[in-house]
């Protein structure tokens, strides 16, 4: 894959620049050369991360909680959409240093999946919040949760939307060549409607959710700081540290898709080279740091989870051929306040 395309013929997935600079010498050069190295080697360590931690997420929760919890079923299907989004990684990888080799229906399977996995994870990170915000709140509104099939309804609805969300991907990405016949995976459509469609989408998803989650836990916060409040800091904790992960990441790469939204435009200064340059770098570190989050929440479970380290130690004892008399899998499952403690 050569590196001497000029920005006005660059239409690449991440990002998509499409720019019309009159002057050849504003060409991408340093950016690709930059990307076609360090993405595929940090991808590579994300997609082990990711799989083996989520992996072990889903296999001690299916050993050893309680699924029917609507906190855990939250955490099992947000391990999944980890896993989905993590099966698009070793594809971009490969895109950033050949072009796109997987043709049409590749391209639209792969981008469909991909931001399958990005907006369940997102919704279910938000509806996960504002359960435990009402489950603080407003005690007695968890006895919904405890009705058969709750948890099931609620991740089919949720997964509905991410469906939805996910869907323009694959109706409108497509297999498109630039003028030296090198292959990419964008949108098509030469009024760039379908890409700015794709990235305010995301900016949308992401603000809602920030605002929502923000209140949300501007409220449980507060309650926690009453002299007699009876809700125990843990059953909040583990979320939240989930949840600011997951936006300090992605806070900086909606931020700078929104940027190259602004150079399709070709609004001023994001039309001047260097500074469509300095987008594309500072694009590409927000990309990778925020495609990592699919493998740091395994790592949220082990440092803060108390109960899901002591569900790795024994899976760890039983692997090592030293099985304990196992307690029953619900028998420390309780609740405070109305509230169940799980994987804490």
């Amino acid at each position: 894959m050569s590196n001497d395309l000029s920005y006005g013929n660059y239409t690449d997935e991440y990002p998509n620049y499409t720019f019309d600079y009159s002057d050849d010498a504003c060409n991408d050069t340093e950016v690709r050369r930059f990307e076609s190295v360090v993405t595929p080697i940090f991808f590579t360590i994300v997609i082990i991360l990711s799989c083996v931690g989520n992996v072990l997420v889903l296999w001690i929760l299916n050993r050893y909680e309680n699924l029917s919890s609507l906190t855990n079923a939250f955490l099992v299907n947000v391990a999944i959409s980890d896993l989905l989004f993590t099966a698009g990684l070793p594809f971009w990888a490969s895109y950033h240093v050949w072009g796109w080799t997987f043709g049409n229906i590749g391209c639209k399977l792969v981008s469909f999946v991909f931001y399958l996995g990005y907006y369940s994870s997102l919704i279910f990170l938000t509806v996960m919040t504002v359960h435990r915000y009402m489950a603080v709140m407003y005690p007695l509104s968890v006895a919904l949760n405890k009705k058969p099939d709750y948890c099931i309804v609620m991740s089919v609805v949720i997964w509905f939307f991410s469906i939805c969300a996910a869907t323009p991907n694959f109706i409108f990405k497509k297999l498109v060549f630039s003028s030296d016949n090198e292959a990419f995976c964008d949108y098509q459509g030469e009024n760039h409607f379908w890409k700015l469609f794709g990235i305010f989408q995301q900016n949308i998803f992401f603000l809602v959710a920030f605002i929502t989650i923000a209140f949300c836990y501007t409220c449980i916060l507060g309650r926690l700081l009453r002299p007699m409040s009876h809700t125990r800091p843990k059953t909040v904790k583990l979320i939240l540290c989930i949840v600011i992960v997951f936006f300090i990441g992605w806070m900086p790469y909606n931020v700078t898709i929104f940027l190259d939204s602004l150079i399709t435009w070709q609004v001023s200064p994001f039309n001047i080279c260097e500074v469509s340059k300095t987008v594309g770098y500072i694009h590409n570190i927000s990309r990778l740091i925020a495609f990592s989050h699919c493998c740091l929440n395994p790592v949220f479970y082990v440092f803060v989870g108390i109960k899901f380290r002591s569900h790795l130690k024994k899976m760890l004892k039983n692997l090592c051929g030293h099985e304990e008399q196992s307690q029953h899998r619900h028998s420390r499952f309780i609740y405070s306040n109305g509230e169940e403690i799980s994987m804490y």
